[in-house]
C-alpha cells in the first residue's frame, strides 16, 4: 500500500502563516464559504458514484437547474449535500461541539430527500460493501457504540493533534458505518467540522486518490493501525493550506 508521509508539521507552519492574515474580510469569508461547498460536494459524492461534475453540481446546488440525462439521485444528494454543509459551517460559527446529535442532524440534512424514512436514523439492517470482506457491527449494536464513541470525542480530542482527531472521528464512524447509506460522506463532512472548529481550512479528498484514500480507510478499519490515514489526511490538510494561502493572498 502507497503511504503518505505525514505532514503534520508542514500544516502547523502554513496555517501559521494564514493565521497572520486573519480576521479575513466578511466578503472573502462568504466567497470561501460558497466555493468550498460546491468543491466538498462534489468530490465527496463523486468518491461514492456521483456522476455530476464540479460545473453541474454548482448550477444544480446554486440554480435549481437539473442536469438532462443525469439520474435524479445525483441531483438530490448535492442538494443534501450542500445543507449538511450549510449545517457544519453553522455550528462551527455558534462555536457548538460535536455531539452526537449533530452527526445524527448531519446525516439527516444529507439523506431526507433520498430516503426520509432513514434520514438520521440508525440503520436496522445489516451492511455490507460490494467487493469487500468487510465486516460491519450489528444494526442492534449501533445505538451503543454511537454512544460510546461521543463519549470518546472529547477524550480524543485532547489526547490527538487537531488533524488526527478529524481523521480519528472519520475512521470511527467509518467503522460503525452507523447509517445505511451516506456514511462516507458523513465522515467527510464530521472531519471538516473538526478541521474548521481547530481553525483549519476545509478539506477535499479529490477522486484523483479515490483508490489510495478507501486502501487506507481499510487499514484502519481491519488493523487499527490509524498512522496511514493520519498521514494522508495530513498531506490533504497541507494541499488545502497551501491553496486557500495562495486565493487569500490574491484578496487582501
Amino acid at each position: 500500500m502507497f503511504e503518505f508521509e505525514n505532514k503534520i508539521k508542514e500544516c502547523e507552519l502554513l496555517k501559521k502563516e494564514l493565521d497572520a492574515f486573519r480576521p479575513f474580510p466578511g466578503p472573502v469569508i462568504s466567497q470561501l464559504k460558497e466555493y468550498y461547498k460546491i468543491n466538498l460536494t462534489y468530490t465527496s459524492n463523486n468518491i461514492e458514484g456521483n456522476s455530476l461534475t464540479e460545473s453541474e453540481t454548482k448550477v444544480v446546488i446554486e440554480d435549481g437547474i437539473t442536469i438532462g440525462g443525469k439520474p435524479l439521485k445525483d441531483h438530490l444528494e448535492a442538494l443534501g449535500h450542500a445543507l449538511a454543509y450549510d449545517f457544519i459551517y453553522a455550528l462551527v460559527e455558534k462555536k457548538k461541539g460535536i455531539s452526537e446529535q449533530a452527526i445524527l442532524k448531519t446525516h439527516h440534512l444529507f439523506y431526507e430527500k433520498i430516503d426520509e424514512d432513514n434520514a438520521g436514523k440508525y440503520r436496522q439492517v445489516q451492511v455490507f460493501v460490494s467487493g469487500t470482506d468487510d465486516v460491519f457491527p450489528t444494526p442492534q449494536t449501533v445505538p451503543a457504540l454511537m454512544s460510546e464513541f461521543a463519549k470518546e470525542m472529547p477524550v480524543m480530542q485532547k489526547k490527538l493533534h487537531p488533524i488526527e482527531f478529524a481523521a480519528w472521528l472519520h475512521c470511527k464512524l467509518v467503522n460503525i458505518h452507523p447509517f445505511i447509506d451516506g456514511n462516507g460522506r458523513v465522515a467527510r463532512l464530521l472531519l471538516n467540522l473538526a478541521l474548521l472548529q481547530a481553525g483549519y481550512v476545509i478539506t477535499i479528498i479529490p477522486p484523483t486518490i479515490r483508490l489510495q484514500y478507501i486502501e487506507t480507510v481499510k487499514t484502519c478499519q481491519k488493523s487499527g493501525n490509524s498512522q496511514p490515514f493520519y498521514g494522508l489526511i495530513s498531506n490533504m490538510v497541507w494541499e488545502a493550506l497551501k491553496e486557500q494561502q495562495g486565493m487569500i493572498r490574491g484578496k487582501v
